[in-house]
């Protein structure tokens, strides 16, 4: 299978819909809007042809300098048989971060979705247990999410020289 089967499988299906087509690394990438994430997942994990039936990863990057889609998720999904990998994204805006879970289609996203959500706060609607997985549960913030200083201005224990700045 090459990317460009897989592409025009997609482009069949959906249409106009799936945008930003790169193939970074070789690995074939696309856009799709989040509303038709579980929908995209279905038809590569369904399709006989295509058989992506293996999520690798799902996470979330911020964007905070891209208005009304500062949250991008991201899903990486394999193909075992035929050794194909593809990178899928949806983004939504950090007001209203809602995508729809794919446990029902990958059981493994139960616990990559509570780790994006305890991270990016990425609310995955219809999820059975969204709630936090590695930071305590009284943590008010999303730690990964880009609005905090990278460190503290006013330390004076470090020799910048150290660190070739």
């Amino acid at each position: 299978m090459t990317n460009e089967i897989l592409k025009q499988q997609l482009t069949d299906k959906f249409g106009d819909e799936l945008t930003e087509w790169e193939e970074p690394y070789g690995m074939l990438t696309f856009r799709a809007p989040a509303q038709m994430n579980l929908k995209v997942l279905q038809f590569l994990y369904d399709n006989e042809q295509l058989q992506f039936r293996f999520l690798t990863d799902l996470t979330a990057v911020h964007y905070p300098d891209r208005k009304d889609e500062e949250l991008c998720v991201v899903y990486h999904l394999h193909n075992l048989v035929a050794n194909v990998r593809l990178r899928f994204k949806v983004y939504v805006p950090v007001a209203q971060p809602d995508v729809y879970t794919a446990t029902s289609v990958f059981s493994a996203a139960n616990w990559m979705e509570r780790e994006t959500y305890d991270f990016f706060g990425v609310n995955f609607v219809g999820h059975p247990n969204l709630i936090r997985i590695l930071n305590v549960d009284e943590m008010d913030y999303f730690p990964m999410r880009k609005e905090y200083r990278m460190e503290d201005p006013t330390r004076r224990d470090k020799d910048d020289e150290m660190f070739g700045r």
